[in-house]
Parts: structure tokens; C-alpha cells; sequence
């Protein structure tokens, strides 16, 4: 089934407990189910490390498990020409699972990461041994920081995982020294995972976001904020894009919000929840209109989105992601519509 025929959307994580019980009846019913489970989406790697110690891997337990899932991705055009799957042989969470960007999308797609079919995501959460009721924390590289997991835990929650939460971050963990191994991993155990459908709610296609850029400033226009998290100088269209032949600039209306404005410059966590606030209202960012986050290949973007979550900035209901980002929609775009913009 292609992607773009899933229609049928399930509630986001933060719509999940809509029923007949109460808030608090359905989390003490969840925690007495649990051994351990998180308070909020960003979780620290002293709450992992406790979290991990809490509920110890075993063969026989059927028990929801906390899996850390390692997201460590690097752009095309790395210095150091990284890979992913390199580090995390080099170094990572004891039992963590590897999520491969670069292979768990739409192969169908002339774009880097478009979101996979529902097929290649069940079959993916199959094969690293991960079922539908565990608690899963993304992270990231290291050498990094806060980059890619933004993205994986994002997709987990698009296509409707129970329990995801990103880890604030994986530097901190090696830099408090909490435990790592090392080496080729075990091959974990074959789960099968549900097919699932996505939340549409949470993704806008281009269709409707050309329709939104060509309608920008016109009487009557829908009123929406459009962040994109790459450089200013791509943003501006001063800056060349990494991918080769792709002109930079910028979509009509958005605003450049590069992602590392939000993130510590140290250790690369993401900032408190009070001090984004502040980012997003020196921007003017207006919480009453729907809020949609935009990058290079809808990567970055989610960071964007992490933190206005975190920082509780605008209607949760209004916030999306432009999956195909800056990749789709210079290419797609035509020189006449005027809808590539530039500061020069």
C-alpha cells in the first residue's frame, strides 16, 4: 500500500488516553502494568540508565521492555564522511537497536526520507525485535548531539506507537559516564509488529503547502507560521544547498529558525522548556496559527517540533512537518511560480 493511499489516521501519543476512564485511572492502570515509565517525551540518561536497571532484558518476560534505539545519522556531505551504523559498532546503549534513515523510508520517493509505507515501517520495528507495547527512547550519535532521533521518534509517532520518547541526549550520556558496549550487536529476536495506519494530522503534504505559499499575503489567505531549520544563508538563498544542483532559498512567508538555536551549544540537549519559549517569541511566532516545520529533507525540522513541544508553544492539533522539506520542494517547484525566495 503506498503511503500516499493511508488515509485512515490514529490519535498521536498526546491524544492517546481519550476514553471512558480519567487521565490518572489510565496512568496508574499503565504504571501498574510497568515497572518503569516516563513522566515526558524528553527523558534524561539518568531516567534511561534507572529505567534500564528497572527493567533488565530477559527471554522468558513478556512484559512491555524499555528499548533504546539508536537514530545516529550524518548528512551526505560529512567531513569525516560518518555513517550511522559505523558508530553505533563503535559505541552505544548495552540492547541498543539500530533505525537506519537512510533505509526505513518510501524507496519509492525521488526524495532522501520520505516517510515509508506502513508495510516497510511494520517490517522494520519487526526486524529489530521491537513490539507494540514496549517503551522506545531514540538517540542520537555522540559527535553530535540532539540531530537525527528527533526524526525517528517522530516517525514512531506518526505511524502511532503507544510509548515513544527521544533521549536529551546520548552525549550526556557518554560525557556522565553511564554504560555502553561495544562491537557487532546481537541479532535481536524477530517480533511481529502490527501493520499500523499514520496520523495524517501530524505531516502536510506539498500539494497543500504550495497552495498555502501561493495564497501568502493575499486578502483571506490561511493564516499559518512556516519555520525552516536550515542555515540562514540557505534560508536566504546566499548559501549553497549540500545536495549538488538544488538551489537554496526559501519558501514564501517562512522564517528561519536554524535548529541550533535550540539546542545548548555545549552539550547539544535541547534547551530548557522556558528558554525555547523565549526563541519562539523573539521570533514572532504567532500560537494561534498552525505551526509547520521545515528543513532540508524533514530532518532537522523535527526538532523544530520536539522543542515546541517541550516548550508548549502553540496547539499541539495545529503543529506539522513538511516530510519532503527544502529536497522536494525546490525540485518540484517551477522557476515561473515565483515560489522559491531569496533576501538578494
Amino acid at each position: 500500500m503506498a503511503f500516499a493511499t493511508l488515509r485512515n489516521s490514529i490519535p498521536s501519543p498526546t491524544r492517546l488516553v481519550r476514553s471512558t476512564m480519567s487521565f490518572s485511572q489510565q496512568a496508574r492502570q499503565q504504571l501498574q502494568s510497568r515497572s518503569y515509565s516516563f513522566a515526558s517525551y524528553l527523558v534524561t540518561p539518568k531516567e534511561l540508565d534507572t529505567a534500564l536497571k528497572k527493567n533488565p532484558a530477559t527471554k522468558i518476560s513478556t512484559a512491555p521492555r524499555v528499548v533504546p534505539l539508536c537514530a545516529a545519522w550524518f548528512m551526505p556531505n560529512d567531513p569525516e564522511g560518518r555513517k550511522g551504523i559505523d558508530i553505533f559498532r563503535k559505541h552505544r546503549i548495552p540492547g541498543a537497536r539500530f533505525f537506519d534513515l537512510d533505509a526505513v523510508k518510501d524507496h519509492e520517493s525521488p526524495y532522501p526520507h520520505m516517510l515509508p509505507t506502513a508495510e516497510t515501517f511494520a517490517e522494520a520495528m519487526s526486524e529489530l525485535g521491537i513490539r507494540r507495547d514496549d517503551e522506545v527512547v531514540v538517540y542520537d550519535s555522540a559527535e553530535v548531539g540532539i540531530f537525527s532521533a528527533p526524526r525517528v521518534g517522530w516517525t514512531l509517532r506518526v505511524f502511532g506507537h503507544p510509548r515513544v520518547h527521544v533521549l536529551n541526549n546520548y552525549k550526556v550520556w557518554v560525557a556522565e559516564g553511564f554504560p555502553t558496549e561495544t562491537g557487532e550487536p546481537q541479532q535481536p529476536e524477530k517480533t511481529n509488529y502490527p501493520v499500523p495506519t499514520y496520523d495524517s494530522k501530524l505531516v502536510i503534504p506539498y500539494r497543500e503547502l504550495k497552495e498555502i505559499a501561493k495564497e501568502h499575503r493575499k486578502e483571506g489567505a490561511k493564516e499559518v507560521e512556516i519555520l525552516d531549520a536550515r542555515s540562514y544563508g540557505r534560508w536566504a538563498g546566499t548559501d549553497p544547498e549540500p545536495r549538488p544542483g538544488l538551489s537554496s532559498g526559501h519558501i514564501p512567508g517562512s522564517k528561519s529558525l536554524p535548529f541550533q538555536e535550540l539546542l545548548d551549544p555545549e552539550t547539544k540537549t535541547f534547551l530548557p522548556g522556558p528558554e525555547l519559549r523565549r526563541i519562539f517569541e523573539s521570533k514572532d511566532i504567532d500560537t494561534s496559527k498552525s505551526i509547520i516545520s521545515s528543513c532540508g529533507t524533514g530532518v532537522t525540522a523535527t526538532i523544530i517540533e520536539t522543542a515546541l513541544a517541550e516548550a508548549e508553544y502553540g496547539e499541539p492539533n495545529l503543529r506539522r512537518v513538511y516530510d519532503g522539506s527544502w529536497t522536494e520542494w525546490a525540485q518540484r517547484v517551477k522557476p515561473e511560480e515565483g515560489l522559491i525566495k531569496k533576501t538578494v
